[in-house]
């Protein structure tokens, strides 16, 4: 059994259900006139407007849902199996909602609150909590019936105009769950048959949820509900807060995917950007879990940095490519969001917000969830930085929260890429919480700018090749191979000393003990060198050794591994793997560690550079102080 999950009985359920029966049958809801008759005037076609002000006047109307589903096909009394099922889910919505509002009042005081308001009416600050809690909890039973709706309803592909908000009401949960039935009701008026019906059905639950979850920081108490996950087994639905599958949305993905052979040099990324592809599909829905997190190697997060101009765009869009290709084969609900500088706000706590819903759009368990920090040297800031805003300080503290903090739960169902042309402006801490380092140079040797050069021109020439082999320097393999084997030295200056004076020291590493004492090393030449970054190392030799190329046919066709059970996927993976290394040990110290001096090196040469330029201006501003006194203008200017 999940911990902390709330199972709801049909009892709970069955006690609401006369009053889901008289709502779907009529209800009464208020309407604003907002001073507009609904009575044409006689041969004009036009309604008759009072020139008084009546925005705030309201008057009744009647909704019947059972009459109006049925009218859509007027010739037959008996309603088809899709009318029925409307009819039936939204019935059956209705009584789940207000089961869960019960169950709200339960986990909060509202339910001693209105015990105690039966018996005498309540005063003061109970009263004010009372109605605080009234209306929170009404709030709870319109998006629980509009999540039940959007996940029930098969309503195939939804109409390109979305259907009006409904008019939200809060003052009572059965005063929400009848404005919701009269905007439905509004939304399926007029359609042609039951499939446009259903659409129409589908869609307005998804703007109900919508404009649910943008009202959100109206209400207070919603912290019990937030924390709750909510299981209804006879229909398998689950609540787990205000996470709504994002890969339910309609909305496809747009984006100009790019293929692996459109990417020149950047070796060691690209290959490992197609593995994290392979993996993210391995993940089993139902048992939630990524067989690649069990068995080590899983990649939650990295950081990919380079010079502009040099391919961390193109990146992206190859990674969510290539996933989004096998979400569609295995019929997965894929979701990528990327967090940029327009999140950042200036109201205090909008952009931990902002960013905290970004974070779990991506780690929802419904969805495969591939989520990218663009530019994160800008989105956050380091907290020694007193010119950053508030905001990009909240960024920095959710972000840091959620890829290694407390409460994060490493599922295997997604992935956070943070990138950035100036990895070294990025708050130390944050940066040591990504799992990898991703250098992405771009084309370096001779053999990449002409590809580079081939690939860009395209075909509208008639200019020979020459003595080249077209893209046989970016054979992956080969390729992969040969930038693994440079780092069998590191490259960094200050890393270099280190690795030579240990070898003068110890000889070529041959144990667990030699590899501790290069560690050691390491550490008290660069102190950022901490216990995390050993983590992030042994992780990423963790990944080596599961450096399995996962046989592309797997994914052509789904039953043949990503739609087989957990166990079974975990065993063909296991057959695959190997034991790591002493020159992948190696390989990926150098790797980490040229990464964090190279981060130092940059960030002391900014520093320096400020401080000469600080000075010269120093010295330029005394020179000029020294000549304005020679003329007896300094002091007339104090």
């Amino acid at each position: 059994m999940d911990i902390g999950l709330t199972r709801i009985d049909e009892e709970d359920i069955a006690k609401h259900r006369s009053t889901a029966q008289s709502f779907v049958t009529r209800v009464i809801v208020m309407k604003e006139t907002g001073g507009r008759s609904d009575t044409a005037l006689a041969g004009t076609g036009r309604r008759f407007v009072s020139t008084i002000s009546t925005g705030g006047m309201k008057r009744t109307r009647e909704v019947e849902l059972t009459k109006q589903i049925a009218a859509i096909r007027p010739d037959d009394q008996m309603l088809t199996p899709m009318q029925h099922n409307l009819l039936y889910r939204t019935r059956r919505g209705i009584a789940v909602a207000l089961a869960v509002a019960d169950a709200y009042a339960r986990q909060t005081e509202l339910e001693s609150l209105q015990a105690r308001n039966l018996s005498a009416p309540l005063q003061g600050d109970d009263a004010v909590r009372f109605k605080t809690l009234v209306n929170a909890a009404a709030y709870v039973s319109a998006f629980t019936l509009s999540a039940y709706l959007l996940h029930m309803l098969d309503g195939g592909t939804e109409p390109v105009n979305d259907p009006d908000e409904p008019d939200f009401l809060f003052d009572t949960a059965q005063d929400a769950l009848k404005g919701l039935i009269a905007g439905l009701a509004n939304a399926i008026d007029g359609a042609a048959d039951e499939t446009a019906m259903l659409q129409r059905a589908k869609a307005f639950a998804r703007v109900a949820v919508d404009g649910l979850l943008g009202r959100r920081g109206r209400f207070t108490g919603l912290g019990a509900f937030e924390n709750s996950h909510i299981r209804i087994e006879a229909d398998d639905f689950t609540i787990n807060g205000f996470d709504v599958a994002p890969g339910e949305r309609r909305k496809p993905l747009v984006m100009q995917f790019k293929k692996p052979n459109e990417i020149i040099g950047n070796h060691i990324a690209k290959y490992q950007a197609t593995k994290l592809a392979k993996m993210l599909v391995a993940y089993d829905f139902d048992r939630q879990l990524n067989p690649f997190v069990e068995l080590g190697g899983f990649l939650f997060t990295f950081v990919g940095d380079g010079a502009p101009g040099t391919g961390k765009t193109i990146l992206i869009q190859m990674i969510a490519g290539l996933i989004n290709d096998y979400c569609e084969i295995a019929g997965y609900p894929f979701h990528y969001e990327n967090f940029g500088v327009d999140q950042i706000s200036s109201y205090q706590g909008k952009s931990g917000q902002n960013c905290k819903e970004f974070v779990n759009n991506i780690v929802n368990p419904k969805a495969i969830g591939f989520g990218t920090v663009d530019d994160i040297d800008q989105v956050a800031a380091k907290r020694s930085d007193d010119r950053a805003s508030a905001g990009q300080h909240e960024v920095t503290a959710v972000l840091m929260e959620s890829f290694a903090g407390a409460t994060t739960v490493v599922r295997g169902n997604c992935s956070f890429g943070m990138f950035s042309n100036y990895p070294e402006n990025v708050d130390d801490a944050l940066r040591q919480r990504a799992g990898a380092r991703w250098l992405v140079d771009g084309p370096q040797t001779l053999e990449d700018y002409v590809d580079i050069f081939v690939l860009l021109a395209g075909k509208n020439h008639d200019i020979p090749l020459g003595e080249h082999d077209l893209y046989e320097a970016q054979a992956i393999k080969q390729a992969v191979a040969a930038a693994y084997e440079g780092h069998d030295r590191p490259k960094e200056d200050g890393l270099v000393a280190v690795y030579e004076r240990f070898l003068e020291e110890r000889g070529e590493p041959r144990t667990m003990a030699d590899v501790g004492d290069y560690l050691h090393r390491i550490k008290l030449a660069e102190p950022r060198f901490t216990g995390r970054a050993i983590k992030n190392i042994t992780d990423a030799i963790k990944m080596r050794a599961m450096d399995i190329d996962l046989p592309d046919d797997w994914f052509e066709a789904p039953e043949t591994f990503m739609h087989k059970s957990y166990d079974d996927k975990k065993a063909m993976i296991e057959e695959l793997r190997g034991p790591f290394t002493m020159a992948m040990v190696m390989q990926e110290i150098n790797r980490y560690a040229d990464s964090e001096f190279r981060y130092t090196d940059k960030s002391d040469q900014a520093a320096i550079e400020t401080m000469i330029r600080n000075e010269r201006l120093r010295e330029r501003a005394a020179a000029e102080i020294a000549e304005l006194k020679a003329k007896g203008l300094w002091s007339k200017r104090c």
